[in-house]
């Protein structure tokens, strides 16, 4: 007896999902194959210290945020406790990341990185910041506000603010490897 859970009795779609469908599927496909070569190089960069992407974010945020609480790095990060705890107990034991006892409240944790961990971000960011500016090369600064408009305008409404509170002194400016 075949199991219709496991789709061993159903018949197979032989066609594709087209735009016919009410779906914008040339940019949901440009946006998978933008994302997966975006991330390819610092996957590689990430496999040798045994980190993963969750690493990544949290170093990218805490050295562009130093000082940031557990509490709004789980925000930002909108992942669960338990899981930043994981990568944030590695970093730590690393030695990329210190957390020290917030001046105000004791139970403040604050993160922040250390040089080590600053150097890991900077050669993760490097080969992205290279392909954006590949990207980008021969594009009037018009496009490039279309572009950011266009990807915050992706984010959640409500998470939208989060955007506007990073660090702006150096965004949009520059896209080297400075």
């Amino acid at each position: 007896m075949t199991s219709k859970r496991n789709g061993a009795s159903a018949d197979p779609v032989r066609t594709a999902i087209t735009d016919d469908d009410g779906i914008d599927l040339s940019i949901i496909e440009l946006l998978f194959f933008a994302y997966r070569d975006f991330t390819s190089d610092p996957d590689h960069i990430l496999a040798g210290y045994g980190f993963g992407r969750a690493h990544h974010r949290v170093l990218h945020f805490v050295n562009r945020m130093p000082g940031l609480t557990v509490a709004e790095l789980l925000d930002v990060l909108q992942i669960t406790k338990q899981s930043l705890a994981r990568v944030l107990k590695q970093l730590i034991d690393t030695g990329h990341v210190v957390q020290l006892q917030g001046p105000r409240d004791r139970r403040q944790r604050e993160l922040y990185p250390t040089e080590k961990g600053r150097e890991l971000a900077l050669a993760l960011a490097r080969p992205q910041s290279r392909r954006i500016r590949a990207a980008l090369e021969g594009a009037q600064p018009f496009e490039r506000q279309g572009i950011e408009s266009f990807l915050k305008a992706m984010v959640n409404p409500e998470w939208r603010t989060q955007i506007d509170n990073l660090p702006t002194n150096t965004r949009g400016k520059s896209h080297g490897d400075e």
